[in-house]
């Protein structure tokens, strides 16, 4: 899979892998995408950065990236 998706394959994935799921947004279905969704952190909105944080952290695991950003370690209360 490469780091961007059309709107089909979108679509297609479950909301349990999107880092917001109600929103369906920062979708992570592999370690590529986690690494994007940690780049866009910041243009998350304020009060969803801490559920999305914490989803990037749990993707990460998954996937075996290590999540380097201190904001997101923060929001996750890591």
């Amino acid at each position: 899979m490469s780091d961007r998706l059309d709107t089909e394959e979108r679509r297609e994935l479950p909301e349990s892998v999107y880092g917001l799921p109600e929103r369906r947004e920062y979708p992570m279905p592999d370690a590529a995408h986690v690494r994007a969704a940690e780049a866009y952190f910041r243009y998350c909105p304020e009060d969803l950065k801490p559920e999305l944080a914490r989803n990037i952290l749990r993707f990460a695991r998954e996937y075996g990236v290590d999540v380097e950003s201190p904001t997101v370690l923060s929001y996750a209360g890591e």
